[in-house]
């Protein structure tokens, strides 16, 4: 890899600081949207985890959920405590993580306190997240990502 994009670095820095187990990847082809991030890994869209920034009654809450489901604000305002919850603006998404729409990772995320996993990725053994930017992502075990979001699980997504 050549140098490091800066918000790829800070994920690379927490992952090592935090003794993760976890690989980061380079992609040449932009990662963005989980269909081509799935394309890119060459796993189905469920494996890849979408970090949606939402704000709950104001309140940053980053939503864990599938690549091949859509988040359901509703379910994510319960879970989160909260009585009203919307996906953030890009703006906000930048303000709130450090990192650009397409291209946030689960962590470091100071700003946010509570993080929320759509339970059905629990099934996976290993997911991919993305890592700073839209050609990074990263790959860990599904207890990995749990353990470092201090993740709560909860059914997160809307009904098929």
């Amino acid at each position: 890899m050549d140098e490091l994009p800066a918000a790829v670095e800070r994920v690379v820095a927490f992952l090592r600081q935090a003794g993760a187990e976890s690989r980061i990847e380079e992609f040449s082809e932009d990662t963005a949207t989980a269909e081509a991030a799935a394309r890119a890994v060459g796993r189905d869209a469920s494996e890849i985890v979408k970090s949606l920034v939402t704000l709950c009654d104001g309140k940053p809450v980053l939503a864990l959920v599938p690549g091949d489901r859509r988040a359901d604000t509703d379910k994510v305002a319960r879970a989160a405590g909260a009585s009203s919850a919307r996906v953030a603006r890009g703006d906000e998404v930048r303000a709130i993580t450090g990192f650009a729409p397409g291209a946030v990772a689960p962590f470091p995320l100071p700003k946010v306190d509570v993080v929320l996993i759509e339970r059905s990725l629990l099934a996976h053994a290993s997911v991919w997240v993305g890592a700073g930017s839209a050609r990074h992502l990263a790959v860990l075990p599904t207890p990995e990502l749990v353990r470092l979001t201090k993740a709560r699980s909860a059914d997160l997504v809307s009904e098929l």
